[in-house]
């Protein structure tokens, strides 16, 4: 399922990477790894960015359970540290990510349940995109590769996506006859309407980056090779940004279509209040008083 949905049948024709099916999800599944998660979601920190890079090209960067474990936690230290202010969510090889590996999930010790099943969706998939979506940072995904069932979802929930022109994604749960997880059914029609959101996850065709960026769902396609320098140049202006606006101004997007008129009104105005009360923005203030560029210190 979900991202434990992985890749489609012809993705493992074509890496070899084996994925669970369905039965593999019991009330506690944790898919180990043999390299520590340190090693299989590299870490970095440069100029005010955190970098986090799927690092398990030979499995198309399927990710395990320790290394979402490891996602989630770099994420939250990224809201809390005032040092990042900006992050880039990235991977090796081929591919962005497969969706979930489940080789190794530890088998149920007792008969499954009603309630099982949404229990690890909960503490699994949809712990991961909210991650990302609660972020207090701008999160940039650089799809290096193949991003399929929950790893295209987490391409989705970051705030710009770019993509290599290489790259493709796919709406891998319709090919296993399941349902899609991990907030796809949220985040699609919200990009792309829910017309085009059906296309895609009834018939789970492969999507090009320029199709991709054709819909509204990838921001920039370039070449493989201009990928990275792309990101690095967006997170750098990012970073060099106003963070506690960005971080409002992110929080007020991502709710802007679940409420009223007066429910957005009355968030805009707090946000608003909130963020006078920053250094960046007295900055901002003063800096176009005396006519010169601003100078954030994200706080």
């Amino acid at each position: 399922m979900s991202g434990e949905a992985g890749a489609g049948p012809d993705e493992h024709a074509r890496t070899g990477v084996s994925h669970a099916g369905p039965e593999a999800t019991g009330p506690a599944p944790r898919a180990t790894d043999p390299a520590p998660a340190a090693a299989t979601v590299l870490h970095t920190l440069d100029g005010g960015v955190s970098w986090i890079t799927l690092n398990r090209p030979e499995a198309m960067n399927a990710v395990t359970w320790d290394q979402r474990e490891r996602v989630i936690a770099l994420l939250a230290e990224a809201s809390a540290d005032p040092v990042v202010r900006a992050v880039v969510l990235t991977a090796t090889g081929r591919g962005f990510c497969a969706g979930a590996d489940l080789r190794g999930t530890a088998a149920p010790d007792r008969e499954r349940v009603p309630g099982d099943v949404a229990r690890t969706i909960r503490r699994g998939a949809q712990r991961l995109i909210a991650a990302v979506l609660d972020c207090e940072k701008p999160v940039i995904a650089a799809v290096n590769g193949t991003a399929a069932g929950i790893g295209a979802h987490l391409a989705f929930a970051c705030d710009l996506v770019l993509a290599a022109d290489t790259a493709t994604f796919i709406e891998v749960f319709v090919r296993r006859g399941l349902v899609p997880d991990g907030g796809g059914a949220y985040l699609l029609p919200r990009l792309v309407g829910p017309q085009r959101a059906k296309e895609l996850m009834f018939f789970g065709d492969a999507l090009s980056a320029a199709d991709a960026e054709r819909l509204g769902l990838v921001n920039r396609t370039v070449p493989e090779h201009e990928l990275e320098a792309l990101a690095r140049e967006w997170a750098g202006r990012l970073a060099a940004g106003p963070t506690r606006a960005l971080a409002l101004t992110k929080q007020l997007v991502n709710v802007s279509l679940d409420g009223d008129l007066a429910t957005a009104f009355a968030a805009e105005a707090a946000a608003q209040e909130i963020n006078m009360a920053t250094r960046d923005a007295n900055e901002g203030v003063v800096s176009f008083v005396e006519r010169r560029p601003p100078t954030y210190e994200g706080r």
